[in-house]
């Protein structure tokens, strides 16, 4: 009995097992820099919250200049804005003139996937006529290249307003 010589062609089987390998790999590589990514990310975003409360830095600074910040929900000052100089001049610098003693924060959690970082945390502070501030945030950032290119800002909006309205900036 002679058998039917071997093709020199790989077989259909063979080269789908090929493409998928290869397709997998790709994909592990690709998962694997996400999480390389997604792990930088949360140091650069713990650090920077870190360096708030040790007073040596904030998280403001992770910014790039055309992030957009929105606060959602319903407080005074929700909705967005286009830069980092617009959120800054418009909610950060006004809100740091009522404080007599600047909010420091609390981390609860810090979660990142990919691009995203989450961060909820507490903060408290003093205004300028002496009352505590308190206020619970999440804070969802999309990042780039190590800067944060857009925000969305969740928080208590009554101790907000309540503040904003309250006490004129120094």
């Amino acid at each position: 009995m002679t058998r039917a010589p071997r093709s020199s062609t790989p077989s259909a089987a063979r080269v789908a097992f090929g493409v998928a390998a290869a397709s997998l790999g790709l994909l592990a590589f690709g998962a694997s820099a996400n999480a390389r990514i997604a792990a930088q990310n949360k140091t650069d975003v713990i650090n920077k919250f870190e360096a708030w409360k040790a007073g040596t830095g904030t998280p403001f600074e992770l910014l790039a200049d055309d992030a957009s910040w929105t606060i959602e929900g319903r407080s005074v000052v929700s909705r967005t804005y286009p830069t980092k100089e617009d959120f800054l001049t418009q909610v950060i610098r006004p809100f740091n003139a009522r404080m007599s003693v600047g909010i420091k924060p609390d981390v609860r959690s810090v979660t990142a996937e990919d691009d995203r970082v989450v961060i909820l945390f507490d903060a408290r502070g003093t205004t300028t006529d002496g009352t505590p501030y308190f206020n619970s945030y999440a804070w969802f950032f999309r990042m780039e290249a190590g800067q944060v290119i857009e925000a969305n800002a969740f928080f208590d909006a009554v101790a907000f307003n309540d503040l904003w309205s309250r006490i004129t900036p120094v």
